[in-house]
């Protein structure tokens, strides 16, 4: 396994060199959510399921920089080494293709963990936040790096260019989080629109770690694990897929 834990320590060893850039912006950018929807707006909403605004919404500060951290390390790193040509020493040695996708998905989701520590630390600093179930915290922030690191894994394979990379941040994963039920119960919405919201896998992702911290969901959290596990399974077979046809790699 000497091959498989030298390419995790190389992913954990890049994105900690450059820290300033890969572990400091979450936590501004959570400083000043808090100091906006905590103080500013949450003072001016009584309460949302039994609990205070921000207690509501934290959880969804927490879980978008879960997301962002994950896709970014693995399809920022991915196709940095395909641009470099780099990849191609990884793809002629004797490494087994999915100790390349577990490489670099694990270096991913402990970035994604450590930023959710931190992001964590800094709202509790902030604001009276509890967790009520570690278990699941944990394992929707788990399930969640593991699946955005494989998304992200995914578009590095596609991408041809470092505009490509932002695509799918920007036309896809921001409107499903700003639209998965992130600032209101899907609950008071209208039949038809609960309907579309649960087509939107955000939606799980948010509520089962929305459970965790306050004990209320609109979904199953048994469900919302079960959803996570699917897609990831599904991306887990395209992507190994993929790099044993050489896509995006040989000409």
């Amino acid at each position: 396994m000497t091959d498989l834990y030298t390419l995790i320590r190389k992913e954990v060893s890049r994105f900690l060199r450059v820290w300033k850039q890969t572990l400091v912006p979450p936590i501004i950018t959570i400083v000043l959510y808090l100091a906006i929807f905590g103080k500013f707006i949450g003072d001016r909403i009584s309460v949302v399921e039994g609990v205070g605004y921000i207690d509501f919404i934290f959880p969804w500060l927490l879980m978008m920089s879960v997301i962002m951290a994950s896709y970014q390390n693995t399809s920022s790193s991915f196709f940095g080494s395909k641009f470099q040509k780099s990849i191609e020493e990884l793809f002629v040695s004797p490494i087994a293709y999915w100790k390349i996708l577990v490489g670099f998905c694990v270096g991913a989701m402990l970035r994604g963990i450590i930023v959710a520590g931190l992001v964590f630390a800094t709202g509790s600093l902030m604001t009276d936040i509890h967790i009520q179930s570690y278990f699941y915290a944990f394992v929707f922030v788990f399930l969640t790096s593991f699946l955005f690191a494989l998304l992200g894994l995914l578009n590095g394979l596609y991408a041809k260019s470092f505009d490509d990379i932002s695509i799918i941040p920007t036309f896809i994963i921001t409107p499903l989080i700003y639209l998965g039920g992130v600032f209101y119960p899907i609950s008071i919405l209208p039949n038809g629109w609960q309907i579309v919201s649960q087509f939107n896998p955000i939606l799980y992702m948010v509520n089962g770690l929305r459970y965790a911290f306050i004990g209320v969901s609109d979904i199953s959290i048994s469900f919302s694990i079960g959803i996570l596990l699917a897609f990831i399974g599904i991306f887990i077979g395209v992507i190994l897929h993929l790099l044993k046809k050489g896509y995006g790699i040989r000409s």
